[in-house]
């Protein structure tokens, strides 16, 4: 057993405990303490069965051996308060540290990894997975030590009664480990089974939450009912079936002991009769038999605490093994931009090899407007990643105003572009609130004069409690053209060198798009322009269009 929790890669993990190591070695301290205790008293008991017989060598009453117990079982359930309150206090602490560092390193992973990954996937390692390896190391394995302490312990003390008895017991202990290893196995990729399915159904239960409307709209309640319940008795049999392992390994585990205790009592009693133990020592010896027991027992449950953390550490491992976006911490910052692109010789292919663009180069001037069209699929929104360093491509470079922009800090070069896309991501907050999202220190003036130039002071106004309204999650309070003027707003108020329209007016019919465009030409006007479309509204304002297809670029309008 302890063998395979050595197996276990919990070296990065083990670093949580460290600022609580101090809180933790007091409470193994009481744990220690109480199991002590608990090795104590078969031996008061052993003396107070001599007292009834008339034989005690103490200089005690049997009423003053009882108050000596009651106080020592009282000083063992102050310990095992203390000892219980540490460690779930360090527990609950760690968690959260965990699930701090956890989600750090999700927001510093690329853009990409998440059009891979399920929601809902992510939020079971923030909940199941994290909860469980913190229980398991600051309960399962700090509980490891007073558990080894009661076997040696027991095992030493009834050496020293009678090293027959204790030899017995001691070859036992290889048949406790030998059967729970055997039930073990078996539990292992059940446990490993049912991590991965409560992982998939919460990930059916996130999606499908949050496509409720259209669930409605297309009559889809009883399939998806059916696909969640589905989902659901998969987990309930796994969860079945690790339960029902881990109910045969208990009783197996405790009729062991039960058969250890039974001849520990046979073989004592035996010596009993030939004179070779007293009965105070046959006592000790059947107490501490029973005593022995109990951490044996308690193998059955940690076998199976140990399959399910092996579980959820290899896969918080492996996301922690992605790597994150690069570094920057020595990078340069962009002190003034005027907004000049240009990008050189770049060629980026998917991850499954298929090239999308090779060679690829096009420049655009300073304040220049410049609109992108052509078919989906192209590759339009992944030039604007790439501008925004969401990826990398594998090859060339892009310039801002003639500096490579890997050179500079990613906070930088996000602070110059303000993207307003097609699908507006809005918090579930105020309206000035969603406004100041890129700047939260933002003065109410300057939420309002952002909203004022994009157009969208009237409407807030209107709203029940103005600036202060919430819109509900995604913005499901608003219109859509009122979605995408707070995008707007939101992207002004950073005053980015370069804005971005990505399908931004999609939503919008003709007349409001042109509305739209017309209202913010002012605005546009001021910046460096890129709108991927192909509506009229927006072709009429570019001082450029070119087309992209087959991976170039063509200027179609001068």
């Amino acid at each position: 057993m302890i063998v395979k929790i050595c197996e276990m890669n919990f070296k990065y993990f083990l670093t949580f405990i460290t600022p609580h190591r101090s809180v933790l070695a007091l409470a193994v301290f009481f744990m220690l303490g109480e199991t002590a205790i608990s090795l104590l008293v078969p031996w008061i008991a052993g003396q107070f069965a001599e007292g009834v017989i008339g034989h005690s060598h103490w200089d005690l009453s049997l009423g003053q051996i009882l108050g000596l117990l009651l106080g020592i079982f009282i000083l063992q359930a102050v310990f095992r308060f203390f000892s219980y309150y540490l460690i779930t206090q360090s527990g609950a602490r760690m968690m959260a540290q965990l699930s701090v560092r956890l989600y750090e390193h999700l927001q510093s992973l690329p853009v990409g990894y998440f059009q891979d990954k399920k929601r809902g996937e992510v939020l079971a390692l923030l909940s199941n997975d994290v909860a469980t390896l913190s229980y398991f190391v600051t309960g399962t394995l700090i509980g490891l030590v007073p558990m080894l302490l009661t076997l040696v312990g027991t095992i030493v003390l009834m050496a020293v009664i009678d090293w027959k008895i204790a030899l017995l017991v001691a070859l036992l202990t290889p048949v406790f480990y030998l059967v729970v290893k055997f039930l073990g196995r078996k539990i292992r990729p059940v446990s490993s089974q049912l991590m991965q399915k409560q992982a998939e159904t919460l990930a059916v239960l996130e999606e499908n939450l949050g496509l409720f409307a259209l669930i409605k709209a297309f009559v889809r309640e009883p399939l998806e009912s059916q696909r969640f319940k589905t989902a659901s008795t998969d987990v309930l049999q796994l969860h079945q079936q690790q339960l029902r392992l881990q109910a045969i390994m208990g009783p197996v585990v405790q009729l062991l002991a039960a058969v250890g205790v039974l001849a520990v009592l046979w073989l004592s009693s035996q010596q009993l009769q030939t004179g070779e133990l007293t009965a105070p020592e046959l006592v000790s010896l059947l107490l501490y038999g029973l005593l022995f027991s109990r951490p044996m027992s308690g193998l059955a449950n940690l076998y199976g605490d140990v399959q399910q953390a092996r579980g959820g550490a290899q896969r918080l491992l492996d996301i922690f093994s992605v790597a994150p976006e690069p570094l920057d911490d020595k990078a340069t910052e962009y002190a003034s931009v005027t907004g000049q692109i240009s990008f050189r010789d770049i060629q980026y292919c998917y991850s499954g090899g298929e090239t999308l663009f090779d060679s690829l180069s096009f420049h655009i001037d300073a304040g220049e407007t410049v609109v992108i069209t052509g078919m989906n699929g192209t590759g339009k929104s992944t030039l604007i990643h790439m501008l925004m360093r969401f990826f990398d491509p594998q090859s060339g470079q892009i310039e801002i105003d003639g500096i490579d922009i890997r050179t500079v800090s990613l906070a930088s070069l996000r602070q110059q572009v303000g993207l307003v896309a097609q699908h507006v991501l809005l918090a579930d907050v105020s309206v000035a609130e969603n406004i100041a999202y890129g700047k939260p220190e933002a003065s109410m003036a300057e939420i309002e004069a952002a909203a004022r130039t994009a157009k969208a002071h009237e409407f807030i106004q209107a709203l029940p409690l103005g600036y202060h309204t919430s819109i509900g999650e995604q913005g499901v309070r608003l219109s859509g053209g009122q979605r995408q003027r707070l995008a707007l707003a939101r992207a002004l108020l950073i005053k980015p060198a370069i804005l971005i329209f990505d399908e931004a007016t999609s939503m919008l019919d003709p007349e409001g798009e042109a509305l739209f465009l017309r209202e913010s030409r002012e605005q546009l006007s001021r910046r460096t322009v890129i709108m991927i479309s192909h509506r009229p509204a927006s072709l009429a304002l570019a001082d450029r269009v070119m087309r992209l297809e087959n991976g170039k670029l063509i200027e179609v309008k001068t």
